[in-house]
Order: structure tokens, then C-alpha cells, then sequence
């Protein structure tokens, strides 16, 4: 239990932390072979006379970056020196393993365990004992002491195994070993600080030593300062060449979103459902750019269940071209309770064609400095939506060629009702705002990545983006450029298919 004087709440249940070791292999971590294994159910760090290193080395959680986050572990320290990073990057230019940015020290000695420093940056940044506000000019201003080093070192265990906690939320840093908080450090010197990045287990360039690790634990924090997450899911590559570029739009989208300047931070992953088991949660939003239907990257039960956890908590779900749809008996409830609507099969239809008499959601947040545009995508339309359709505000809508309702019947091609709807306007991009809390979008198109070029569909998305997230859109909307060669950046290496 950490006293009121720690600066922060008493732990929350074991059960909101999430392991990030199995206990018998390095799985979903990446260091240097010669001097990383595991043994007797802990990771161990090793350099011997036979097996130097000539720079600091780091076995780095390769699953995801951290944010805010409070990560628990326990360590053993036979000789040497090590620490933790966390929010750090890598300089591969050094070696394939090295690491800067901050670090929550300890040593087999007396004098650094418990302080904060930044490797290949500031150097140490707060030392034991300390509470630091370093200030946007990079000067320091002192705070109450923690205590005296001297008296902090007695909680400290040398040669067994002692417990760490480090606590992240916005520029605020917290280092505590054994229940005992040993530094503290606000960082507000934006232009060095960092509010995501790798977490990673030092091994300490010189003598021979030794140190292990076990119980190492991760919990995300709800991001501080106003600040809200959205989670961006890019989807494996499949289609043509310019078609279904789930990772090159995604990024795309995050780009402009990183550079509007709005208390959006964005985390991508790409190639489907994120490997980092915490990956979601600290989301104030979901967005899904992925091929759909059976093969969705939700549908599996147990993440089927998640997101429905998560969308009940209120975290928004915005979900882009095919990743709207999913099988009706399958996936179809939960789409409807998320956004309000989805492409079912057999009622939906998939035909391409160019809007035509598009009209625009006057009064709503996403259409914000959005004009009617006119593009030639792979528009979906007669989605299955809510009924009756409270809280459901259609986006952007268009009149379809009648041709496109003549194609013959099929899960995707056509039906009965469909061809009755000759000269009717259909519902393309939706907003929806769930009556227990939190808001959906759908939007059909984006088959085509050429589309990103057009400023208003861009602009809608981005919107809509900003929107399910749970923040307020610009009163001219989120302004973005696209130039020819970002556009053309992080396409995936597909075949073009041959004509025969």
C-alpha cells in the first residue's frame, strides 16, 4: 500500500494488469541472444569475462509503446548496474539494441537505484529522494523531499529480488521500489520529453553482471491533461495495387491528425488485430481500416467481446469500406450497438459508381468545413441500421444509378428490396450516438486510396475521426494537406495482377 505522502491512489485490482512474460520464453520481447535468456521462470541479463559488451544493450517489449501506464516488476541485482526504459526510442544507428530516453535506475550499489534518468539525452534528470519540476527552459525547480538517499537505500534489498512500480501519466514520473516512492520528476520541457515511446530492460556496458527479471506486469492509464487515444487497426493487405490500402490510408490519417495539433494522441497497428494485449485499454476510441466480413479482425469471439466491453464503457468505434461489414448473425448486433449500422450481407449491396447528388449532414460536427464532393469509389449503400433509428444522423448521402441495382442477386450484388429503391437516396458515411454512451461512424467508401486526394473526403473522415473520439471538431473542421509522394508512401507491395 503507498501512503497519501507517494503523490498517488493505492494500486488498483491485480486484474486490471496485464503479464508481459510467460515465464519460459522471451516471447514478444527482442535482445541480443548472448545476453538475454530465461531461467528458473525470470528473464536474465548476463555478461561474463567471455561474452563483453561494448555499449549498453536492451531487451525491448517488442508488442507495443507505452503511454500513461503504471508497470510493475521485480528484479534481482547480483552485481552491476540496469534499469527499466520506458517511452524510449531506438538509435539503431549505435546497435541493433540500444535505447535512449527515460529510465528508472538501480544498481548493485548505493547510490542510483530509485532515480530518473534519460539515457543518450539529459543525463539524470531527478535523483533519489527528489521531487522535480523541470520547467520548459530545461531549469529545475525543487520540490518537498521525499526523504534522505541514505534512508531510501535501507528499503532497498541487495542481492534479492526487490519490487518496482513505475508510474506515467501525462509529463508526471513516479519510481518506487519495495512500496516506497524514491523519486519524482514533472517534465514540462516539451521539446525533450517524451509521452510514448518502447519499454525495455537495460544490461550495463563494463564489468561482468548480472540481473533478472520476473512478474513484470503492464496496466494503461487514462491519458492525462484532457488528452484523448484513438487506437487505429490497419488491416492485412489484400486487393489490387491502390485498392484496400489499409496501412498506407491509416497512416495517412494519422498524419493528419498528429499534425492539426488537438489533444489526440493516435496509436497504430498494422497488419491486423494489434499483438499488444493492452493495445485498447486506454482508447477513448476504435478505428477499424480492414477487410471485413467473415474474415474481420473482431469477429473472434473473445474480441468480439472486448470491443462490446469496451464500446459499453463508452469508447467510440468508427469503422471504414469493408471493415462495416460482418455476418448478421455474427458481429451484426454488436456493429448495430457500436455505430448504429453496418453492411449486412444480402441486404447491403457493393456496386462502384460516382456520387451523384451528394448531400452533406448540415448541422452535425463531422461536416464541419466539409463541401458536397463527387468521387468514384466501391460506395456501399442500404445499410442495416438501428430501428428505430434514435441517435442515428446520416452523414453524407447520394442518389445511385439505377444500373447499380440491376446487378444479379447475391450476398453483396443485389436484392428484391434493392431493385424496388430505383431513384432513391442512400445513407453513405453515419454518426451515431449510443443511448447508454459513446459514439460510432460507419463510412463506405475508401475502396480507393487515390480518393485521399479529394480535401472534403478527407476532411469528413478526420472529422469523424476527432468526433468518435470524444473531442470537440474545429469550427472548420480538421484541416490537412496531402502531397503527391505522402500519398503515395507505405503502400503494400502487392503483384499486379496480369492481364490475360
Amino acid at each position: 500500500m503507498i501512503t497519501a505522502s507517494g503523490g498517488v491512489a493505492a494500486a488498483a485490482d491485480d486484474a486490471a494488469f496485464t503479464p508481459l512474460f510467460d515465464g519460459r520464453t522471451l516471447a514478444g520481447w527482442e535482445g541480443d541472444p548472448e545476453i538475454w535468456s530465461v531461467r528458473d521462470g525470470a528473464i536474465v541479463g548476463e555478461t561474463t569475462p567471455d561474452k563483453q559488451i561494448k555499449t549498453n544493450t536492451f531487451l525491448i517489449w517488442s508488442q507495443g509503446n507505452v503511454d500513461d501506464f503504471e508497470l510493475r516488476f521485480q528484479y534481482r541485482l547480483t552485481r552491476g548496474n540496469s534499469g527499466v526504459q520506458y517511452r524510449s526510442r531506438q538509435f539503431k544507428e549505435v546497435g541493433p539494441f540500444s535505447i535512449g530516453g527515460y529510465q528508472g535506475d538501480f544498481e548493485a550499489g548505493p547510490k542510483y537505484s530509485g532515480i530518473l534518468y534519460e539515457e543518450r539525452g539529459r543525463g539524470i534528470l531527478t535523483l533519489r529522494g527528489q521531487r522535480i519540476t523541470i520547467n520548459a527552459d530545461g531549469t529545475k525547480t525543487p520540490g518537498e523531499a521525499i526523504g534522505t538517499a541514505d534512508d531510501l537505500q535501507k528499503v532497498i534489498k541487495p542481492g534479492d529480488w526487490n519490487d518496482v512500480r513505475i508510474v506515467a501519466q501525462g509529463p508526471k514520473l513516479q519510481h518506487f521500489i519495495n512500496g516506497q516512492l524514491m523519486s519524482e520528476t514533472v517534465d514540462n520541457q516539451a521539446d525533450k520529453r517524451s509521452l510514448e515511446g518502447l519499454l525495455a530492460f537495460q544490461v550495463h556496458v563494463g564489468p561482468p553482471m548480472k540481473v533478472e527479471f520476473k512478474d513484470i506486469q503492464l496496466k494503461r492509464l487514462k491519458l492525462a491533461d484532457g488528452r484523448k487515444k484513438l487506437v487505429m487497426v490497419a488491416g492485412k493487405p489484400s486487393h489490387a495495387p491502390g485498392q484496400h490500402e489499409h496501412r498506407a490510408g491509416t497512416l495517412l490519417l494519422e498524419k493528419c491528425l498528429d499534425a492539426a495539433g488537438l489533444p489526440l494522441v493516435t496509436a497504430v497497428h498494422t497488419g491486423g488485430w494489434p499483438a499488444d494485449p493492452t493495445a485498447f485499454d486506454n482508447a477513448d476510441a476504435i478505428f477499424f481500416f480492414a477487410d471485413g466480413g467473415g474474415g474481420h479482425p473482431v469477429l473472434q469471439s473473445s474480441r468480439l467481446a472486448q470491443v462490446d466491453a469496451l464500446a459499453k464503457r463508452g469508447v467510440g468505434v468508427a469503422c471504414l469500406h469493408y471493415a462495416v461489414e460482418v455476418p448478421k448473425e455474427k458481429g451484426g448486433p454488436e456493429f448495430l450497438a457500436w455505430m448504429g449500422g453496418y453492411f449486412e450481407p444480402h441486404w447491403s449491396v457493393n456496386p462502384h459508381w460516382t456520387l451523384a447528388q451528394t448531400e452533406i449532414a448540415p448541422e452535425h460536427a463531422i461536416t464541419r468545413g466539409v463541401m458536397p464532393f463527387e468521387t468514384n469509389d466501391e460506395w456501399y449503400y442500404h445499410m442495416r441500421f438501428q430501428d428505430p433509428p434514435a441517435g442515428l444522423t446520416p452523414i453524407l448521402s447520394a442518389v445511385p444509378p439505377d444500373a447499380t441495382r440491376e446487378r444479379p442477386d447475391g450476398p453483396h450484388g443485389n436484392n428484391p428490396t434493392v431493385r424496388a429503391g430505383k431513384g432513391s437516396r442512400e445513407v453513405l458515411a453515419w454518426a451515431y450516438e449510443r443511448p447508454t454512451g459513446g459514439r460510432g461512424f460507419g463510412c463506405t467508401g475508401a475502396h480507393f486510396h487515390r480518393n485521399w486526394e479529394n480535401d472534403d473526403f478527407r476532411r469528413m473522415m478526420l472529422n469523424a475521426l476527432v468526433w468518435t473520439s470524444g473531442l470537440d471538431v474545429p469550427a472548420d473542421g480538421v484541416a490537412s494537406s496531402v502531397t503527391p509522394d505522402e500519398l503515395a508512401a507505405n503502400l503494400d507491395d502487392k503483384p499486379v495482377p496480369q492481364k490475360k
